[in-house]
């Protein structure tokens, strides 16, 4: 009995089927006669000399029945709408602030010329700018820069405008570029002493000062160098390292050599919590290191404005110098700075350059740009008169 009800159930469905299936296409059919019909009627309507249009067709006709009788088509479905969203994201606080030319666009910069230099830490790249209009056998000075945290030498020279002021003065500049492999945020490792990866950092870098000069036009004998954070830390480590290279180093809201060893007491330093511990040789008995310049912002959340002072204290102590009463110079509408110079009898061993307001920011760079403060003194300016004033001062004896 149920085997019976259950055949009878099944052809019954299928009948039902098979009945709806032969309705939806009589109808079909009857659509698509009445849809010719009317193409007939609208065609014998038109005048014989009237061009016929596509849409007269029969094959046109048949062509717009099809598309009325067929199902509509179903948006596709998208999990991931990327232009949609990108479109309505709100405005971010920070799109005024531009982004830096990067590295990658650097041999199309006038007077840029790109390299690879090969040290203990690796390859490292490097980008040299020289001013035009090079005369034969003319030898010229060499400024290092180094750039900081989350840049690379196109952001540093573009907020820093130090090409600019190069082709002005006539000097070289060095940018040494940090591997994204060897630091994520694109940061000199110059805290990490303890590993030795400082050290290695400091000689690759030094090895590409070493290229350029067998390459380049430079004059030995007028080398500075100067860095911009971390950049500043690493600049004042291979200073204290190769003293004998250097005739300045300038530090922009950087940390002194021996504060830090490690990544931990390096975010220790960087709130001001911490001294240098480098072991000092006793007066006399080694080379004398480059006089420092030290610029740092009073407002400076990333590096405590107390670094400042630590850096010029540990020349200070090498050099047994002494402290000069503090100056404030402003200049125009630009922020007031207090300068503190170190001295040994007339012989300038440090100069301290507090700017008041001023964060962690290139003071005096290019106005829109990331670690950039126009508002500033012309930090670029101050670094390259400090470091000319030593040239001179060498050459005169």
């Amino acid at each position: 009995m149920a085997r019976r009800r259950k055949a009878f159930g099944s052809r019954w469905l299928q009948q039902s089927v098979n009945a709806m299936t032969r309705t939806a296409v009589r109808a079909g059919q009857q659509a698509m006669k009445q849809a010719l019909r009317n193409a007939k009627t609208a065609q014998k309507a038109t005048p014989k000399k009237a061009a016929r249009t596509p849409s007269a067709t029969p094959k046109a006709a048949r062509a717009k029945v099809r598309a009325k009788l067929a199902p509509p088509a179903l948006a596709p479905l998208t999990l991931f709408p990327l232009k949609s969203a990108a479109a309505k994201r709100p405005p971010s606080r920070r799109a005024s602030v531009r982004r830096a030319p990067s590295t990658r666009r650097a041999a199309e910069q006038p007077g840029w010329i790109s390299g690879i230099a090969i040290g203990p830490a690796g390859a490292r790249r490097f980008h040299v700018h020289r001013p035009p209009g090079l005369r034969r056998g003319e030898r010229l000075p060499l400024l290092v820069m180094l750039h900081g945290c989350g840049q690379d030498a196109a952001a540093l020279a573009a907020c820093s405008r130090m090409d600019r002021l190069a082709d002005r003065e006539r000097f070289i500049v060095l940018y040494p570029e940090q591997d994204r492999l060897a630091n994520a945020h694109g940061c000199w490792n110059w805290f990490d002493t303890r590993s030795g990866r400082a050290q290695r950092e400091a000689a690759t870098i030094d090895a590409a000062i070493e290229q350029v000069c067998l390459t380049q036009p430079v004059d030995r004998a007028r080398i500075a160098i100067a860095g911009l954070s971390a950049g500043a830390g690493m600049a004042a480590l291979l200073a204290t390292r190769r003293p004998e290279r250097f005739r300045a180093v300038a530090m922009h809201s950087g940390i002194a050599p021996g504060v830090a060893h490690s990544s931990a007491t390096a975010l220790s330093a960087m709130r001001g919590r911490r001294s240098s511990t480098l072991a000092l040789p006793s007066a006399g008995s080694a080379i004398a290191w480059p006089p420092l310049l030290v610029i740092q912002g009073s407002a400076d959340r990333v590096v405590a404005a107390a670094n400042g002072a630590e850096a010029m204290r540990l020349w200070a102590d090498r050099a047994h110098a002494r402290n000069s009463p503090p100056r404030v110079v402003q200049r125009g509408t630009r922020r007031a700075a207090t300068l503190t110079d170190c001295r040994v009898g007339t012989r300038l061993v440090a100069r301290l350059c507090v700017v008041e307001g001023l964060g962690h920011a290139w003071s005096g760079g290019s106005p829109g740009l990331a670690y950039s403060d126009p508002s500033g003194p012309d930090a670029a300016r101050m670094i390259w008169r400090f470091a000319a004033s030593r040239f001179a001062r060498d050459e005169a004896g």
